[in-house]
Parts: structure tokens; C-alpha cells; sequence
């Protein structure tokens, strides 16, 4: 990968007989930056940028939607290179999830730098210089994890916190308040190993789980997984090691289709579950206020909820797991 300063000469060069970015047209551009592209959670955002896009254009404006991301959740080159490309391309904002909060600063600043706002979805990055910051309270889907996790084993009992990797933000968060709420609330609960990497795929995460399980299976009482492939990798390892169906507790974070087909068959026992389809539709349609030069909220909180199998069925909490994703992605 070339030197970042002399990525930025070739990205400013580019720029140098450019109009600005934005102004009061109704013509936008809007580039949407995922950490990765194969995961529901992704495609979820991916719905609702493509709903606020159609309303949107119901009241006149004309946006070109441009979904773009690496295809694993560890490039962080790709990502980065996917965000020069657009600021050399000169779109008029971009809605991003860094996929890592330290590689991405000095990306996300170039495109400020050059009047192209950005807003931050997600997952949190290490400046304050973006136009809005749009997620889940990430802190505390980890200690409501915690909390339900400590609830179904009663209390009393052997876990395991399986981390997704490092430089994720969103993630790190949900294990620091898993990690702070069990250590600090439940003095019976005894943490067996809460330093394993899952890696960004299912299938990464199913290998991890399998050597955890090895381990320590004939101790372990629950286990949490702060998203999606690590969820399922862990639901799967449980299966084909004969415990799941509440042998082993599991508690996992956002709601893929496996994931919540665990749920109710009984191989999950909770999970987190945010509204990312609200951050993609919250991201579009904060760079067109920002665009048309209105004031925009810096942080904004999703919400998170925890879901169960008894539960489950609950009008809002449907939505949440089935987001309507045919009817925005063709």
C-alpha cells in the first residue's frame, strides 16, 4: 500500500478543478461505505439507505446511491482505498462504517478537509470531526448481554466472552460492557476465557469456538458473541458438539437469519438485536440536511433491545428481526 501523504497528493489532485461538494442543489451523490458487504446486518443498513434515498426523491431530489464496501470485515486497505476513491470522484457526502476507528481517521479527515461531509455509522471512530455519529449505545447492548446471560444461568456459573477482533469499535464496546457488568454485578459468575479473537467471518468464528469448546466444555455454562458472524459461528460449534438447545447458553448480538432461526429453535437464548436499517436511513438523510446547509444532530442513539425466543413474536420486535429487506434490495 502506498504511503498515506502520497495518496493524498494523487486524491488533492484530483480535486484541484473541482466545484465543491455540497451546496443547495437537490442533485446528491451519496456514497455508502459498509464494513463489509456479505453479513444481514450490512444489507439492513444497505434497505435503509435506499428507503430514506426513495422518500427523498418523493419530495424532489434527485440521489445517486452508491453502496460500496470491502468484502471481508478485516481489509481495512480496501476500506480505505474505497473512501479515496470517492473523495477523488468528488461525491457530494459519505454515510461510513470504519471497520477499524484508528485507520480511518486520516481518510475520513481528508474528505472533510475537502467539503465532503461524512457522516459515521455504526461503529465509532477516534476524531470528533465527522457531521453526525449514528448507532446503537454499543456499551450497553455488551452490559445488557451481561445482564441477560447472568439471568439464565441463575447467576452462578462458567462463561465465555468470544471478542470479534481488534480496531472494531463497535465491538470492543459491547465486550467492555459485558466484560465491566459481569465482574462488577456478578461475583458468582466465573469468566473462563474472555481474551479469544473470532476473526471477521462465520467461518473464522466457527473454528474459534470449536477450539474454546474443546477446552472448556465440560465447564462452560454460557457464552457471549458481540455480533453476528460470531453468533452463528458459536451456535454452530454448540451444534455440532452436541451443546446447544440451552446445553450451553448462548447470547449473540444482531439478527441474521441464522441467528434467529437459533432463537427459535432453541439454540439461542437472547439477543442483542440493534436497528441498523434505521442507520442507514438516518446516515442518507443526514447528508442531505447537511448538504442543504440545515443543522444536524452530532450523535444520535438507535437503540438496542434483547430478544427471546418468548418474545419474539411481539410486533416491534418482528420488525427488528425480519427487516423487509425485499422491498429495497432487488
Amino acid at each position: 500500500m502506498k504511503p498515506f501523504f502520497l495518496r493524498l497528493v494523487v486524491i488533492l489532485g484530483c480535486l484541484i478543478c473541482t466545484v465543491p461538494a455540497t451546496g443547495a442543489g437537490k442533485n446528491l451523490t451519496i456514497a455508502v461505505i459498509p464494513k463489509g458487504t456479505s453479513h444481514e446486518f450490512w444489507k439492513s443498513i444497505h434497505a435503509g439507505a435506499v428507503k430514506a434515498k426513495r422518500e427523498l426523491e418523493d419530495q424532489g431530489y434527485k440521489i445517486n446511491l452508491i453502496w460500496k464496501g470491502p468484502i471481508r470485515e478485516d481489509d481495512r486497505d480496501q476500506q480505505i482505498a474505497v473512501v479515496e476513491n470517492f473523495i477523488a470522484r468528488r461525491v457530494d457526502g459519505i454515510v461510513l462504517a470504519p471497520l477499524d476507528s484508528s485507520a480511518l481517521v486520516a481518510p475520513v479527515e481528508t474528505a472533510l478537509s475537502v467539503n465532503i461531509p461524512v457522516v459515521i455509522v455504526d461503529s465509532g471512530l477516534k476524531s470528533d470531526r465527522y457531521s453526525s455519529y449514528i448507532a446503537t449505545d454499543n456499551y450497553h447492548g455488551g452490559e445488557l448481554g451481561a445482564e441477560h446471560l447472568a439471568k439464565i444461568i441463575n447467576g452462578i456459573g462458567k462463561i465465555i466472552l468470544v471478542r470479534y477482533q481488534v480496531g472494531s469499535a463497535s465491538t470492543e464496546e459491547r465486550e467492555a460492557g459485558f466484560m465491566n457488568t459481569m465482574t462488577n454485578k456478578y461475583p458468582r459468575i466465573k469468566i473462563l476465557s474472555q481474551n479469544q479473537y473470532a476473526g471477521p467471518t462465520r467461518d473464522s468464528a466457527y473454528k474459534a469456538a470449536q477450539d474454546l469448546l474443546n477446552r472448556y466444555g465440560k465447564d462452560v455454562n454460557g457464552i457471549f458473541a458481540p455480533c453476528e458472524p460470531v453468533t452463528i459461528g458459536v451456535m454452530l460449534a454448540l451444534r455440532d458438539m452436541g451443546k446447544a438447545g440451552g446445553i450451553v447458553k448462548l447470547v449473540g448480538f444482531d439478527a441474521g437469519t441464522q441467528s434467529v432461526d437459533g432463537l427459535s429453535k432453541g439454540d439461542v437464548q437472547g439477543l442483542v438485536v440493534q436497528n441498523p436499517m434505521k442507520m442507514g436511513y438516518l446516515g442518507v438523510k443526514a447528508i442531505v440536511d447537511v448538504a442543504q446547509k440545515k443543522k444536524v444532530v452530532k450523535k444520535v442513539d438507535t437503540g438496542v433491545h434483547v430478544i427471546t425466543k418468548e418474545n419474539m413474536d411481539q410486533m416491534e420486535n418482528r420488525e427488528l428481526l425480519h427487516p423487509p429487506l425485499d422491498q429495497y434490495l432487488k
